[in-house]
């Protein structure tokens, strides 16, 4: 691995993304105060335009408020084929222009140019880059050039909206230095909080601070992220791959045709795998149902959906597709859930319809589930698979794919 004095990494972040691709479907949009979202009050704010930004809103910010503190701003609803269809393009683009790349979310990426210096200009090569992805998908963007990741993206979030910032090798530690400790990735509105208290809320400060004192504090993550303020970061690009899916899949011991038994089966899985999703910081925007017949005929039913990693949004959905694929009245041998088209990101791409009250709700879920295990808190549909684990008398095998492939027994009624 590259030292991070020895690299160059671009960070590039397509300027309000989702109000960005919104304009260029209704250009009267231009110039005006944008809000992403659902239109009800007890919805939040997806995204919103620099314009609304300006009057105090922010994304995750309730609808009601954001509409209160500026009357005459557009709400639009989101257009998840589009956002979709625009991500995809400028992907494309970047990938016929660099050899390695990492898209960490549908509208941010993370490019190593290392050694490319020596055959054509990094910051000439990034500067093209960024111009052709705005000509060709009319989609703005800003991008930021160092010598590691965490500098790039604070540069490019520094220099927003369309442009570039390049931080010269050796001057990291002197661009950070003046900025609050909240420019800081991994740095959440806790971390921020507890460092307020501590007195510091600078990144100078932070870097006269002894790692041993943030490592008290925080844990390993402390020592991170004094590494971070810094300008210390070694972590690499990570190859990005299109083709990303998880799933799960239940094969019962005797064929059935219990369709209680294997909703339930179905809500499990899928409660398990989301979880997995936001513990990861991925979201899915395909989920797909299979089942296989006793003869062994297999069918299997997907459909696109705006980009979740949500109980509410997907569970609906499964059951959905599983009663339109169990039309025979067959005996059912296997079901299983999967999710594809994996992006890297947050729940707050996909608020067009929550209220604070949901996701304050799987931010406590998740929490008591990395405590205390998956099976910490689950619906009762789901309750009710789990206790049947223990019923001797019939059994499943169960099976998980998407990375490493796991088999277990376990016992269902």
């Amino acid at each position: 691995m590259f030292l991070s004095a020895d690299r160059t990494i671009v960070h590039m972040d397509l300027d309000c993304f989702f109000v960005a691709v919104s304009r260029l479907m209704n250009p009267s949009l231009n110039g005006k105060p944008v809000l992403i979202g659902g239109s009800s009050d007890r919805g939040v704010v997806a995204a919103c335009s620099y314009e609304a930004r300006k009057f105090g809103i922010h994304s995750a910010m309730p609808m009601k408020l954001a509409k209160r503190l500026c009357p005459e701003a557009l709400i639009v609803r989101g257009d998840y084929e589009m956002y979709t269809k625009k991500s995809d393009e400028v992907t494309e683009i970047i990938q016929e222009n660099v050899p390695v790349y990492e898209k960490s979310s549908v509208d941010e990426f993370y490019m190593d140019m290392t050694g490319m210096e020596k055959f054509f200009g990094c910051q000439k090569w990034a500067t093209e880059l960024w111009q052709k992805v705005k000509r060709e998908t009319g989609l703005p963007s800003s991008f930021g050039l160092s010598v590691n990741k965490t500098v790039s993206k604070v540069a490019t979030d520094f220099i927003k909206p369309d442009n570039k910032k390049v931080v010269d090798r050796g001057t990291e530690k002197e661009f950070l230095a003046p900025m609050s400790v909240s420019k800081i990735p991994m740095v959440g509105e806790k971390t921020y909080h507890t460092l307020k208290q501590m007195g510091i809320e600078k990144i100078l400060t932070l870097q006269q601070m002894p790692v041993e004192l943030m490592h008290d504090v925080f844990g390993e993550n402390g020592r991170t992220i004094w590494q971070k303020a810094n300008g210390i970061d070694d972590s690499p690009v990570i190859p990005y791959s299109e083709r990303k899916s998880i799933s799960s899949e239940e094969t019962f011991d005797q064929d059935t045709i219990d369709i209680t038994k294997m909703k339930d089966i179905l809500i499990r899985m899928t409660e398990s795998l989301l979880f997995q999703l936001r513990n990861e910081n991925k979201l899915t925007s395909c989920v797909a149902v299979k089942i296989r017949y006793s003869n062994f005929d297999t069918h299997t039913m997907q459909r696109r959906i705006p980009y979740t990693s949500c109980d509410h949004h997907v569970i609906p959905l499964v059951k959905e597709l599983f009663d339109k694929l169990y039309e025979r009245r067959m005996l059912i041998r296997l079901v299983g859930v999967r999710f594809s088209y994996l992006v890297g990101g947050g729940y707050q791409i996909n608020l067009f319809e929550d209220s604070l009250e949901q996701i304050h709700l799987y931010q406590a879920m998740d929490q008591l589930k990395k405590r205390f295990g998956d099976d910490a808190v689950m619906r009762a549909a789901g309750m009710n698979f789990h206790l049947r684990d223990f019923n001797p008398f019939n059994g499943i095998r169960k099976g998980v794919a998407g990375g490493v492939q796991k088999r277990k027994e376990v016992a269902v009624a």
